[in-house]
């Protein structure tokens, strides 16, 4: 085997993120230079995110088919064995023996020589048992519903316990087929420079299939075989932006209007504020702040690139900016959060986020909310929103902000707005992936009296 094998290169890449890599900076760095295929650029991409997504599933099947469970198998063994098993169970247009032959071959290149024969039993007994079986039927799983779904669908416990509280079992078990499905791009069209229909036949005439997104008029949803975004039509002309639906929807909450000044709290890379500029007409003030200066850069790419002159930047903590007390008719904070409604698309989130580190989020976005409240003048509204589906950095905060400040009322969207279908009782949008078919999302919008 050499380097240019797409097996090698999903183990060097998930080595690195067991190592703690991100899973994309990892994917992308062995990519970089390899000399592959689209087919099989793409395979490497699978096995490396699908290996990453479903490692407490493939965990669990080592446990039961091997004598020495996964958490004492040596690390880059049990990285071989999560490779050959993911193929096994989840790639249907592979082979068995060649997920198995191609596993053991990696296990020989890989230092395992003396291992081959382990590698190759474990591997054809889960064949063998697959065969008197069905993949759910195979995995042995306990009675106790969230081990069951978390062990099944591959979560931790304690993300499986959030959904359930609010879903119940048949809902979690959808949302979590869900977040398990390859991602989806969406974009959203530059009204200032072009057409949706423009954008549409663009598309189709490079090969490109597009679909329209219900409630969003600047919307398009790609499907299929995409290759390189910026090779996309329109992409240099700043035709469009890739932003998620969900994402877009938040913008037409926040219903800025041309001549206002709008101040976006956690702005980059970028979407929202450039979403906000274009909802304007370009004709005032769109203030982004960051503290990443790394980030805000590709927020100024994107402004260039749209061709947009309404945006300013700063750079620094949103919670130490008082220079904007008073001056905003509108203020959008898209807090940090722990991305729960995103899952899908970053392979490794579900395991580096903690309840712990949710406490820690949910403390900084209730400093971020009450500052960025100060930048709001009488009368203007101020919208709040989080990519997460936890109610302790959603409903929790709204609610105990506006204990603290009578002053403020939630503002529910219109019944006959593009945003009613995602409209709560207590005013409160909720996107629900497996209900609407987009990225998990919670806004809220609030008037300041």
């Amino acid at each position: 085997m050499t380097k240019q094998n797409p097996r090698q290169l999903a183990f060097i890449a998930l080595r690195s993120v067991h190592r703690g890599a991100f899973a994309d900076v990892a994917l992308d760095k062995v990519l970089q230079n390899a000399n592959l295929s689209n087919l099989d650029r793409g395979l490497v991409t699978e096995l490396v995110y699908g290996s990453v997504r479903r490692q407490r599933t493939l965990d669990a099947l080592i446990d039961q088919l091997a004598k020495k469970p996964a958490s004492k198998q040596p690390s880059d063994l049990r990285t071989i064995l999560h490779l050959g098993l993911y193929q096994l169970r989840y790639l249907n247009q592979i082979p068995p023996s060649a997920a198995v032959n191609s596993t053991v071959e990696l296990a020989k290149e890989n230092h395992f020589s003396g291992l081959t024969g382990f590698v190759n039993g474990l591997l054809r007994q889960y064949i063998r048992q697959d065969a008197d079986s069905t993949n759910q039927h195979l995995l042995k799983l306990p009675e106790n519903p969230v081990e069951r779904l978390g062990i099944l669908h591959s979560f931790p416990d304690w993300i499986v316990q959030v959904w359930l509280e609010q879903l119940g079992d048949a809902e979690t078990e959808q949302l979590c087929e869900w977040m398990n499905a390859s991602p989806t791009i969406d974009l959203r069209v530059n009204i200032l420079r072009t057409s949706i229909e423009e954008v549409e036949a663009a598309m189709h005439s490079a090969g490109i299939s597009v679909s329209r997104i219900p409630h969003l008029p600047q919307g398009l949803r790609l499907t299929g075989t995409i290759g390189t975004i910026a090779n996309l039509p329109g992409f240099s002309q700043g035709w469009w932006s890739i932003q998620d639906s969900s994402a877009q929807l938040v913008s037409y909450l926040l219903d800025p209007q041309p001549g206002e000044v709008i101040i976006d709290a956690c702005a980059a890379p970028g979407g929202k504020t450039t979403h906000i500029a274009e909802l304007i007409g370009d004709n005032g003030t769109v203030w982004g702040c960051d503290r990443t200066p790394s980030r805000l850069k590709k927020l100024q790419e994107n402004t260039h690139r749209l061709g947009l002159k309404s945006i300013q930047i700063c750079t620094g903590d949103s919670r130490n900016q008082s220079q904007f007390t008073n001056i905003a008719d509108r203020v959008l904070l898209d807090a940090p959060c722990s991305g729960l409604g995103t899952l899908h698309r970053r392979a490794d989130a579900r395991w580096r986020h903690t309840k712990e580190t949710v406490t820690e989020l949910a403390a900084l976005q209730a400093e971020l909310l009450a500052q960025s409240a100060t930048w709001v003048k009488p009368g203007g509204s101020l919208a709040y929103s989080t990519c997460t589906l936890h109610p302790v950095e959603n409903e929790n905060i709204i609610q105990a902000f506006l204990e603290r400040h009578p002053h403020w009322q939630i503002q529910s969207p219109m019944p006959n707005s593009n945003l009613a279908p995602f409209t709560t009782p207590e005013g409160w949008l909720k996107v629900w992936p497996h209900r609407h078919q987009m990225d998990g999302f919670f806004m809220v919008l609030l008037k300041c009296n």
